[in-house]
């Protein structure tokens, strides 16, 4: 259980004076991937917050947006990661390319995107997604399957197609501002490259070669 990576390597002549410019350069590559079916969804990453305590948790949600300023999810404010976000702004994203030999590791820290912001997105989504917003409560013990279904249908005939659903209160985007953004490419031997971005105080990003 141990995959040899014979991928190109990683230099750091080839990187993009920004994190995020680099970024945007891996994350076309990787919805490239996915058009050819060799990846599932590009845009998946796995979001890691911790209690006030410092006990952590991670789950997968789907990157929404990216831009200079960091990368954008949407959630329940109320659910496990919106508690811990208004406890712990601090959050670490990974984006497991496996297919591709590559991760993009993230530190940084989270706040609310504006509420247009969210309403601009939340209008996108189709209208089943939006009716789901409201029906789940996300994060809390829910009786049954019944009572999720009964609350969609509730729902769904309250706003049917084509009416306007109204953005929950407790529901809305996380922009998570980086403070390190580490490119990871396998390579063989597991002599893997590891160049690592981390942010100075005058705006300017300092970039770290890390041993594997």
């Amino acid at each position: 259980m141990r995959e040899r990576y014979r991928a190109e390597g990683l230099d750091e002549d080839a990187l993009a004076a920004h994190p995020m410019a680099q970024f945007a350069r891996w994350f076309e590559q990787a919805a490239q991937a996915a058009v050819r079916g060799q990846l599932h969804e590009a845009n998946a990453m796995v979001v890691s917050t911790a209690d006030a305590a410092g006990r952590p948790s991670s789950r997968t949600v789907l990157m929404k947006g990216h831009d200079p300023d960091g990368f954008v999810f949407y959630t329940n404010y109320d659910s496990r990661k919106g508690r811990e976000l208004a406890a712990n702004p601090y959050v670490a994203l990974l984006f497991p390319w496996h297919p591709l030999a590559r991760q993009v590791l993230v530190t940084g820290t989270a706040r609310r995107v504006p509420r247009d912001e969210t309403a601009a997105y939340f209008r996108s989504r189709p209208h089943g997604s939006q009716l789901g917003a409201w029906a789940s409560d996300q994060s809390a013990v829910v009786p049954s399957r019944e009572q999720l279904d009964t609350a969609y249908a509730e729902l769904s005939a309250r706003y049917p197609e084509g009416s306007e659903v109204p953005v929950p209160p407790h529901w809305g985007g996380f922009r998570v501002v980086p403070e390190t953004v580490e490119f990871w490419q396998g390579r063989d031997n597991r002599l893997h490259d590891r160049l690592r971005y981390t942010a100075r105080p005058d705006g300017t990003w300092l970039v770290e070669r890390l041993s594997p």
